[in-house]
């Protein structure tokens, strides 16, 4: 099946996997080259994996879970490979970002450092949960065969609708992170001062924001959806034919009821007019 718009849908596929892609580079730049590199010490080289797994895993790859539905040529794809698919990348963003998140807890506790306090952790964490949330039960609803289609079609809305939502959230606690970092690490010079490192992380944080949004453009466009499976056609269509069978059903129960009550005021009205016969 052609798509509507093909050149400009691909147009912004390889705009979007760029600029993810610079995101993933620019981070892993930012820790290597402005914050002396990786490890797993305790120590502020930990600490560093948290923002290289949280962009990786987090944004560029949960973004591309989003879109794989809109890519035109897996549309003749089986839809359960597909969701595999979809369910395979959210899980591998989901087990990036808990490292992630251990990296940030193992650096505090070995530095003395109060955790949860600020408005980044407050947030990030909620949507780490959310997310967690989100992949099982997609799994067990939209993955797993014995879910009725009636279930499926009830909570699909609900699903694309909080995927964005988690999605929109981790763009902007990723944006509040970075901010965060600077303002602690960048005192000589300062942050205001504009220092190379500073302009260097703003330009992460526009591409991080750029990339988000061309993720949402794609996935809102109506002429890019994947067509309808088939099991979709034939739940609307059983559905249909169930309210058209209660329908008929309640229908010749009427005419059933109208019936019996005429046929009772007949006998009423023979067995009235043979009384008042005898009785004259």
């Amino acid at each position: 099946m052609a798509m509507d718009g093909y050149r400009g849908f691909l147009g912004l596929l390889v705009s979007a996997l760029l600029v993810g892609f610079l995101s993933v580079l620019f981070t892993l730049i930012w820790v290597l080259h402005y914050r002396e590199g990786l490890g797993w010490n305790g120590g502020a080289l930990e600490f560093n994996w948290h923002p290289v797994l949280a962009v990786t895993g987090f944004v560029f790859i949960q973004g591309i879970a989003i879109i794989v539905y809109r890519l035109p040529w897996t549309w003749k794809c089986s839809k359960f490979l597909m969701k595999s698919i979809h369910a395979g990348l959210n899980a591998v963003a989901a087990v990036l970002v808990i490292i992630s998140v251990v990296a940030v807890f193992d650096y505090h506790s070995a530095q003395s450092i109060p955790h949860m306090y600020s408005l980044h952790s407050w947030v990030g964490l909620t949507v780490v949960i959310l997310y967690v949330l989100q992949l099982l039960l997609g799994f067990f609803i939209f993955l797993l065969p014995w879910a009725p289609l009636s279930l499926r079609a009830l909570a699909m809305p609900v699903h694309v609708y909080s995927g964005l939502l988690l999605f929109g959230t981790v763009i902007a606690t990723v944006l509040m992170g970075v901010t965060e970092k600077l303002f602690f690490v960048l005192k000589n010079p300062s942050y205001h001062s504009f220092p190379p490192e500073g302009v260097f992380t703003n330009t992460l944080g526009l591409l991080i924001l750029v990339f988000g949004g061309l993720v949402f453009w794609i996935v809102t466009r109506p002429q890019w959806k994947r067509p309808k499976e088939p099991e979709s056609t034939l739940l609307q269509s059983s559905m249909e034919g169930a309210i058209a069978i209660s329908s008929g059903n309640s229908g010749d129960k009427s005419d059933s009821e109208l019936n019996s009550e005429a046929a009772a005021r007949k006998r009423n009205f023979g067995l009235d007019e043979a009384g008042q016969r005898s009785t004259m």
